[in-house]
């Protein structure tokens, strides 16, 4: 059985860092304190921490033992080492830091732990070269004494010692709890925002299984934060992964606009021609965003990981059990995902009426299983209906068919379920009314939820495409068994009167040929090798279409001539054009984080041989496919 803490294990936050004690950090013993194990208090990262007085915020915080309930305060929990400002409850995240720039920061640490030197990593000014690390051993405290430096959003967290508790066989524990944000905003007026920081404790069980807290400010869903926002509210949000791992994070039903990245040393704020929509942002460790939106729609909405081991119950809860049959199909969406997610729900303005569909054009879509042919011990596949004729009940396609729809032209398609378990589709990266969202248990409104679609059963999906670009739908209910069997497929939505020609629009589709019960075989359309040969002639140009949907790892897409890269220019990101000061001809490679999807167009330039690769690294290739130029 996988787990996420034994898929894309990134070592970066928890290296312990050679002990080296920074100018700016004033050694001194501390007076050990005899307490009863506290409550950690989630933070939701509304309160500064600390007392700002002549432009010097001065914080006094301690490292220290205490109870956390991640899930509910009557769940599962486990004593973490956590941070509290003194004579205050310990928190998880960390304490907010947030001043101006240009105010100076006096941070003392105190470190209450027996047995664990704590590693503090980014109390420093920024920009910075490198985030150097700050020992403090057990019953000993420092000052660190900083200038706030640049605005932006960054992280600071403290890593416990804690590599001598690896045992062999089962992992490494990990201890990113510790982490919180650090804003720095400009001088002047500031628009209301809110922080989201992303944390993960975790602890193998035994070689396969391990208990994890990972959450949103503190708690894991079905109990995080409900976001309540009205339709025409613009939301500001900084999004802090104070974690080893990266994690795509996906709004559902809207886009959002990235108007700044940081990398934890850099924060990079994009100029307003340069700020691209997306659906999904892959956050590596460390990093952050900061992202604007605005609703026009009413209903429940989902922001969470696409990584689907940080949002599936047994693998993202303290309980580290596999659900049974019930929860995984359950209707209820508090039952059938868990971790990094976090729940909105839009107010729709009283009075309006329902948009009239007239010539609604009509598809079925049917939920097959066929014979296994693959690692994955079950193949399930989407089969659209192209004639009069019903699909045989055992017709499957890896990847499931690719529907074409044009855009503004309402469509109507009838999901048949002839799997013997329930299913749901969601429609990823669409703008669509939220009760056909795809999340059982969750979509739509208090008064009319979303239900699976049971076996033998059929749902109508009322879609009215408002945007041409690449897209993709897949299944949302017992994720990683029905994703990696091939529950998965790509929807391509074009402008009125163009045609789809598969012969110049190429679609590559990543997606994973696996069970929990071994590794990963990465498929590109199906296949895990090679694809058949692409013609071109000198001079043309093609659109390339990359989409990313296994349950995890990073995916680089490229086109080579030999070992070199060519040039291609991209064109979209997520099904949304690129602003065009952001359009520019470069390097024909594109890593993509799972939920992601970007477009570019290549030229031939001159005749030969080149390939479409992809690989988990820019180095290792999992599969080619050659493109001939004629």
């Amino acid at each position: 059985m996988h787990n996420l803490n034994q898929i894309l294990f990134v070592p970066l936050l928890l290296t312990l860092p050679v002990e080296r004690v920074p100018a700016q950090a004033r050694l001194a013993r501390a007076t050990p304190r005899a307490a009863a194990l506290a409550v950690v208090k989630a933070n939701d990262n509304r309160k500064r921490a600390g007392e700002l007085k002549n432009g010097v915020l001065t914080l006094r915080l301690v490292v220290g033992m205490a109870r956390w309930y991640p899930e509910s305060p009557t769940g599962p929990f486990v004593d973490v080492a956590a941070i509290a400002e003194e004579g205050k409850e310990a928190q998880i995240p960390a304490p907010l830091i947030r001043v101006r720039t240009g105010t100076t920061i006096v941070a003392t640490i105190r470190n209450t732990l027996t047995d664990s030197t704590i590693y503090v990593r980014g109390l420093i000014e920024r920009p910075a070269a490198s985030l150097d690390s700050v020992p403090i051993p057990p019953g000993q405290s420092r000052t660190i004494r900083f200038a706030a430096g640049a605005p932006g959003t960054y992280f600071y967290m403290m890593t416990p010692g804690i590599m001598k508790e690896r045992v062999p066989g089962q992992g490494i524990p990990e201890r990113e709890q510790l982490g919180g944000a650090l804003v720095v905003d400009p001088q002047g007026d500031v628009s209301p925002d809110r922080i989201f920081v992303l944390n993960i404790w975790g602890n193998p069980r035994d070689s396969l299984v391990y208990s994890n807290a990972v959450t949103i400010n503190g708690r894991s869903w079905p109990f995080t934060e409900r976001v309540l926002a009205s339709v025409g509210d613009t939301l500001r949000w900084r999004v802090v992964n104070a974690t080893a791992r990266n994690h795509p994070m996906h709004l559902h039903g809207f886009y959002f606009r990235v108007d700044a990245r940081g990398t934890g040393k850099v924060d990079t704020v994009y100029a307003p021609a340069k700020r691209r929509l997306d659906v999904t942002e892959d956050l590596s460790p460390g990093h952050t965003m900061y992202m604007t939106w605005s609703p026009d729609r009413g209903g429940n909405w989902l922001f969470h990981c696409h990584i689907t081991f940080h949002v599936f119950p047994g693998d993202a809860q303290l309980s580290g059990a596999i659900p049974g049959e019930h929860a995984l199909h359950s209707v209820d969406a508090g039952v059938h995902m868990s971790g990094l997610v976090m729940g909105i729900t839009v107010d729709q303005p009283r009075g309006l009426r329902p948009i009239r569909r007239t010539n609604v054009r009509k598809l079925h879509l049917f939920v097959d299983e066929g014979r296994p042919r693959g690692v994955a011990k079950r193949a399930l596949g989407f089969v659209l209906q192209k004639d009069d004729r019903i699909p045989r009940i055992d017709s499957v396609e890896i990847p499931g068919s690719v529907l074409v729809v044009t855009r503004n032209e309402p469509t109507d398609i009838t999901i048949v379920n002839r799997l013997r378990e329930a299913t749901s589709i969601h429609w990823h990266g669409i703008e669509l009314e939220s009760l056909f969202d795809g999340v059982a248990g969750w979509s739509g409104s208090p008064s009319l939820l979303a239900a699976t679609i049971a076996p033998t059963d059929s749902f109508v999906a009322r879609l009215t495409l408002p945007r041409a670009g690449t897209f993709m739908y897949h299944t949302h209910l017992n994720d990683i068994e029905q994703l990696t069997s091939g529950l998965y497929a790509p929807m391509i939505v074009l402008e009125p009167g163009r045609k789809f020609n598969p012969a110049t629009d190429h679609v590559f589709i990543a997606g994973w040929d696996g069970t929990r019960d071994g590794p990963p075989l990465i498929l590109i359309n199906g296949d895990s090798a090679t694809g058949p040969p692409i013609e071109m002639a000198v001079g043309a140009t093609h659109r390339f279409r990359f989409i990313n949907i296994g349950p995890a790892v990073r995916l680089f897409f490229a086109i080579r001539r030999g070992a070199d890269v060519v040039i291609w220019r991209g064109i979209a990101k997520d099904g949304a054009d690129l602003p065009p000061a952001s359009i520019v001809t470069g390097p024909a490679i594109r890593r993509l984080g799972v939920g992601e999807m970007y477009d570019a167009e290549f030229t031939a330039r001159e005749p030969g041989e080149v390939q479409v690769t992809v690989g988990p690294s820019d180095g290792q290739l999992r599969f080619r496919q050659k493109i001939i130029v004629r």
